[in-house]
């Protein structure tokens, strides 16, 4: 935590640089129907197992957004904080059986109390929890905290995905520590693809800190950078233009949480899922 606090200044004033390296960043390829495309993942996406996910499919765009992630059958991938396994239903199939599904979570020497003992939990009780969603045995599904990889695994993953958590990593207190363990986890050669939702570019800090779970698009790439990063594509294949996003009670106002309940509940959804940045990382030498 303390470690986090004073690196924060210096990384929230590499903001101030950030308009150059959007300009040099290779613009991302427009949304293809990346299921029809893709037999694999067409046939994960169909999945019976996936029958109660599969509503949020047009607000998550799994094929479009694993596809700029540049994943593959066969590749080793690192999913953050997989909660409820939403991704873990669609990548363990998809990866297939010369592929390898990882979840990781949260390193404990950045947390504690009820938080440290739910991560410190994780690698016990996520590959049983896996292996029921998708059939695959839980053998088959490795688990761990970030300040607990094996050696063996390190420099060995192709892909780490960090979905809609960034907003927790940063008031958190894990940025700096799982950063540099999800650093030494990927290949030289290995990426990061980061999806986060997305405050306008003018939105006040005191809105923008992780709290309200929006962020500025900035501040991620500036943050991610600081770590050992660099970014070279953004998609706005989850982007979506009718969220204002300046809810007073945050993110969790729209779908699929809806946290007004049945108050204005047609507005929100018809609104939809929060607007989201998706972002794409190489792992600095």
């Amino acid at each position: 935590m303390r470690k986090a606090a004073l690196i924060s200044a210096a990384l929230l004033a590499a903001v101030a640089a950030i308009p150059a390296v959007l300009q040099a960043a290779p613009a991302a390829p427009a949304p293809a129907a990346a299921a029809a495309a893709d037999p694999e993942m067409a046939k994960a996406l169909a999945d019976p197992r996936r029958d109660k996910d599969r509503a949020r499919d047009a607000f998550r765009h799994p094929a479009e957004t694993l596809a700029f992630f540049r994943i593959k059958p066969g590749m080793t991938v690192a999913d953050y904080m997989p909660s409820s396994g939403w991704y873990t239903r669609i990548l363990v199939p998809y990866l297939g059986d010369r592929g390898t599904y990882i979840g990781i979570t949260g390193s404990l020497n950045s947390a504690f109390g009820e938080t440290r003992d739910r991560l410190a939990a994780f690698p016990s009780t996520f590959p049983g929890k896996a292996a029921g969603w998708t059939g695959v045995p839980a053998s088959r599904i490795p688990a761990y905290t970030l300040d607990a990889i094996p050696a063996e695994r390190k420099g060995t993953v192709d892909r780490v995905m960090i979905m809609r958590e960034v907003h927790n990593m940063w008031p958190d207190g894990f940025l700096y520590n799982d950063l540099a363990a999800i650093r030494a986890l990927l290949k030289d050669d290995g990426l990061l693809g980061i999806e986060e939702h997305r405050a306008k570019a003018d939105a006040p800090s005191n809105y923008t800190q992780g709290t309200m779970g929006y962020m500025r698009e900035a501040d991620v790439i500036a943050l991610i950078e600081a770590h050992g990063f660099k970014l070279i594509g953004k998609s706005e294949v989850n982007a979506n233009p009718k969220d204002p996003a300046n809810w007073p009670d945050g993110v969790w106002t729209l779908p699929p949480v809806l946290s007004q309940k049945d108050k204005d509940r047609a507005k929100y959804e018809a609104i939809g899922e929060s607007d989201r940045m998706t972002l794409l990382f190489a792992k600095r030498p």
